[in-house]
């Protein structure tokens, strides 16, 4: 299947789908046909903060109408952030939209945790990302730290990279959550915080988004249903 992906919001995480498609189909012995189109992170940033779900919806509509012209069979956004307006835009999607909060909640629901610390953007945290998971109690940061990891997140994802204060942040918010809130996990509620933490070398288990929705994609495309 050609797979249509929005990207640009930030431009980091587009790079980090991208690379991840790559590795999946050549692991896969599958050809990648896929077309990205290009959404402004900035814009993005202010329709979430104004809750402007039109104006977003409006601006998917129209990158995925050139997707379909392309050729793609159905599409997705790069961008936990980018989801505040997904079920909108879903219902007028030119394409079939395989949405990233779906894919966290099923892995969720599948490894059994209960309390996951979340970091993103304000929206995000807040909302406890979108009041999507049902299946598991998410955590914010607490007080004044939310709005800093915020602005910290904000930063990064309009700049493509990471500055060593905003990893700072970033890493002093993530030992919070696991050693005085309790949290089993924690949840990477954006996208290019894969730029900060890594399954690797990190010090406590992550919900990778990104990667789950990659995972998605992939599973999709090949014609192979996930694991349950």
């Amino acid at each position: 299947m050609h797979i249509g992906l929005i990207g640009g919001i930030g431009p980091a995480a587009t790079d980090h789908y991208y690379r991840r498609l790559i590795a999946a189909f050549a692991q896969a012995g599958a050809p990648l046909e896929l077309t990205v189109v290009h959404a402004d992170a900035p814009t993005l940033l202010a329709n979430l903060a104004a809750g402007d779900a039109a104006a977003q919806v409006a601006i998917y509509r129209r990158l995925t109408a050139r997707l379909a012209d392309a050729g793609a069979d159905f599409v997705a956004i790069t961008s936990i952030a980018g989801h505040f307006c997904v079920e909108d835009f879903a219902a007028v999607s030119p394409l079939p939209l395989l949405d990233m909060l779906s894919a966290i909640s099923a892995h969720i629901q599948r490894t059994g945790l209960s309390r996951i610390g979340l970091l993103g953007t304000r929206t995000v945290m807040e909302t406890r990302l979108y009041g999507r998971i049902t299946t598991a109690e998410l955590v914010p940061p607490r007080g004044d730290r939310l709005g800093t990891v915020h602005d910290a997140y904000a930063a990064m994802a309009a700049a493509g990279s990471v500055t060593p204060d905003q990893r700072a942040i970033f890493r002093a918010a993530a030992d919070q959550l696991r050693n005085e809130d309790g949290v089993e996990a924690l949840m990477l509620g954006g996208t290019d915080l894969a730029l900060v933490f890594d399954a690797a070398t990190s010090p406590y288990p992550l919900v990778d988004c990104a990667g789950l929705h990659v995972d998605a994609i992939v599973h999709h495309a090949l014609g192979n249903p996930l694991p349950t």
